[in-house]
């Protein structure tokens, strides 16, 4: 732990509080990865769902497909209608405050949906950090272990071959007297 936390230190300068539950995360052998969308979905509200629907409607082909029938019907029923009495006649000025009053209400809708999913994105952003830290110490931690094994290794070599050699002296002497 006090490797690790050193190595942070010396690598980012000043640990945060996100780099201190990786620490934690270490020291506890718990494992980072969750799903977060399952506790951030829990905290939507009535108001943010609806927001989410509305959105993912007015930015389809379907959305978009319905309104030009609307628009069309709208133009054909009024301008056939137009050598009776249309309810609303050429420049068709109720069809522009409708299509003004679905853009004023539409528009805030899907700013709140993106800021949602702004925040969405930054949690997962945030999660991601964690996890690839995490995994960024642990490979730092094996690798130490693995040079660390591969000197005692290596001395433990010298030390046979060593043994050997005063074998192999032994032998010879015995066999030169």
């Amino acid at each position: 732990m006090a490797y690790v936390r050193n190595v942070l230190e010396t690598d980012v300068g000043e640990i945060s509080s996100l780099e201190n539950e990786v620490l934690e995360s270490l020291k506890k052998n718990e494992v980072l990865s969750a799903n977060i969308y399952a506790d951030f979905d829990t905290k939507l509200t009535t108001g943010g769902m609806l927001a989410d629907r509305m959105a993912a409607f007015g930015g389809s082909w379907k959305f978009i497909l319905l309104f030009a029938l609307i628009l069309l019907a709208w133009i054909v029923i009024n301008s056939v209608a137009f050598l009776a009495k249309p309810f609303d006649p050429y420049p068709f000025i109720l069809l522009n405050l409708v299509l003004s009053s679905l853009a004023a209400i539409q528009a805030p809708v899907i700013m709140m949906s993106q800021n949602r999913m702004e925040v969405r994105d930054r949690l997962r952003a945030e999660h991601d950090y964690k996890v690839n830290l995490k995994a960024e110490l642990e490979i730092r931690h094996l690798d130490e272990k693995l040079d660390h094994l591969l000197k005692q290794q290596w001395t433990r070599l010298l030390e046979i071959q060593e043994i050997q050699l005063e074998l192999m002296k032994e032998l010879a002497e015995r066999k030169a007297s």
